[in-house]
């Protein structure tokens, strides 16, 4: 009988503990403070290469150029977590059948690796646009219903990877900025799609920190119309991105819109440079908007560059236009009794170089402004993950294998 009591304990232990497993925690498993994004594409693989393991594999791309002493590096720069952008293009596409387990496979490495070198990770879907020779982007998951149904089954099949895990070291992101609810006719599509992706990727994965955002490119006010109380979980983190100023920190990218590739030159912060100079730099835009920029569009653009200038043109207004997507979500996470820790802001920087583009903003003004956003994540208690390694934006790697400024790091490492 003591034998039969003990074996029946047992197997009670057992059931109470896959019961435990099958229900969502009571609060998020995953905690980070301070992150950097990791490069998403670097030599951009068409997609008629994708059906070739040598060209797709390991994915993602960043894995045929980062080594684990690489990312130990991040590591002993102060990072405790990385967030990995995935583009899910490849899992939508026939021409990755054959590859299909070995890609789910694959990411599931890369996030293994990254813990390895020390470092937690968030696993980041993160869509782009479709065009040249990619047929699927972020637009055609969002617009077209099969394409987001696919997408869906993606998420359950990433979670179901990803479950495998230890949950205090992995996380993942159903999608990134997800391009909906942006138009003046006021659409709500995204809580409800959002809803969908959650319920299959919990379904999958009943432990893992799950990363939820709001619609329009995952910005503040957005993520405000979110009704947090209508996922009834508490294992997840709320991510919100923020690139204010914009006009500062997105200067000549030629894929933000039709106005700011016209605008470089200016200071961070506009008051970081005399008056007559900072007139010169602006005289300079207007003189190259009124020559290249479409005829019907000059007086537009030139009217609203007056406008962004005039409401940062001073410290006070500059501190107004930083801090108003930061209030917007501590008033959020207040009024819905979310604490900070659970809430990330999982972009923002400022780009260094434009591919093509002979203009470099200067270190310093990239330095201070990811200094300035650092010090309002963490004053108000949110983890913070840069925009990123490399590429435009990059704080680590520059183009054509050259190194970006030590500045942004040297501030990070001063956190320490």
């Amino acid at each position: 009988m003591a034998l039969l009591g003990a074996m029946i304990k047992t197997l009670m232990a057992a059931l109470l503990g896959l019961v435990a497993l099958a229900l969502p925690a009571e609060a998020a498993t995953f905690s980070v403070k301070r992150g950097l994004n990791l490069d998403q594409w670097t030599t951009w693989t068409g997609e008629d290469k994708w059906n070739d393991p040598n060209a797709i594999l390991p994915y993602p791309e960043w894995r045929k150029f980062l080594k684990e002493d690489d990312l130990k590096a991040l590591k002993d720069a102060g990072f405790d977590f990385l967030r990995m952008p995935v583009d899910p293009a490849p899992f939508l596409s026939d021409e990755t059948l054959s590859l299909r387990d070995d890609l789910y496979a694959s990411v599931r490495d890369s996030a293994r690796l990254i813990n390895r070198a020390g470092l937690k990770v968030i696993v980041d879907l993160h869509l782009i646009p479709a065009g040249g020779n990619r047929k699927i982007g972020i637009s055609q998951v969002m617009d077209d219903p099969a394409a987001f149904d696919a997408y869906v089954e993606l998420v359950r099949k990433m979670a179901h990877e990803l479950s495998q895990e230890d949950p205090s070291q992995v996380a993942f992101e159903l999608m990134n900025e997800p391009i909906v609810d942006c138009d003046d006719n006021g659409t709500n599509l995204w809580p409800d799609r959002q809803k969908k992706l959650f319920a299959a990727a919990r379904s999958s994965a009943t432990r893992l920190t799950l990363i939820l955002t709001g619609g329009c490119y995952s910005n503040a006010t957005s993520l405000a119309k979110i009704d947090p109380k209508a996922i009834p979980d508490d294992n997840i983190i709320w991510a919100f991105h923020s690139y204010d100023p914009f006009l500062l920190t997105h200067q000549g990218a030629t894929w933000a819109g039709d106005f700011i590739r016209y605008v470089t030159g200016l200071s961070y912060p506009l008051t970081a440079v005399p008056r007559a100079r900072l007139d010169v730099a602006l005289e300079t835009i207007r003189d190259r908007i009124k020559a290249e920029a479409p005829w019907t569009r000059r007086g537009g653009m030139l009217a609203y560059l007056d406008e962004q200038v005039a409401a940062m043109d001073t410290p006070d207004k500059l501190v107004s236009v930083m801090d108003a997507p930061f209030k917007t979500v501590e008033e959020w996470a207040k009024a819905n009794g979310i604490k900070p820790q659970d809430i990330t802001l999982g972009e923002f920087g400022m780009i260094r170089q434009e591919y093509g583009n002979a203009y470099v903003m200067p270190a310093e003004y990239r330095a201070a402004y990811v200094r300035d956003m650092i010090a309002r994540a963490e004053a108000h208690g949110f983890s913070w993950s840069v925009w990123g390694y490399g590429g435009a934006f990059g704080i680590v790697d520059a183009f054509d294998g050259n190194k970006a400024e030590p500045n942004v790091m040297d501030a990070i490492r001063s956190l320490r």
